[in-house]
């Protein structure tokens, strides 16, 4: 016998119960994605990348990726971030990491930011990760002065 079915269940897991995120508003994304990279580029962020994750992750439909040299400067993009995106009225964003850390993540909803220490991004190589399953080139932009390094 195999078993009772309160057993069978337990020994299955958890149900899976698929979270569908709704798709946020192009203009809506547009204006998010203007303030933080602005938010960025004012604050002297290097190499600045967005990778466009419709259609490949469920958690956000962007994930910006930038690096700061020190710590100090990492967590006053992280704040000013936050801060802008408040005053449009975007008031549910995340802070991982802001206290003196190598990396700082953001997660505004619709757009995920990561900010790292030149050492850690290569370390992590998150754009590269999620670039790599990419089909097509246009789907990694860089952004700011370092557009021809990228």
């Amino acid at each position: 016998m195999p078993g009772t079915p309160r057993k069978k269940a337990a020994a299955a897991g958890p149900k899976k119960t698929a979270v569908k995120r709704e798709p946020v508003q192009p203009d809506v994304l547009t204006k998010m994605l203007s303030i933080i990279t602005a938010s960025l580029e004012e604050d002297k962020a290097e190499d600045i990348v967005v990778v466009d994750l419709v259609g490949r992750a469920n958690f956000a439909d962007r994930m910006v990726v930038a690096t700061g040299l020190a710590d100090r400067q990492i967590a006053a993009m992280a704040h000013h971030i936050e801060k802008k995106l408040g005053e449009e009225g975007f008031n549910r964003v995340l802070v991982e990491g802001a206290n003196g850390s190598d990396w700082v993540l953001l997660d505004a909803g619709d757009i995920v930011v990561h900010l790292f220490k030149p050492e850690s991004r290569e370390l992590y190589g998150l754009e590269k990760m999620w670039s790599a399953d990419l089909d097509s080139s246009e789907s990694e932009v860089a952004v700011g002065k370092d557009e021809e390094q990228g």
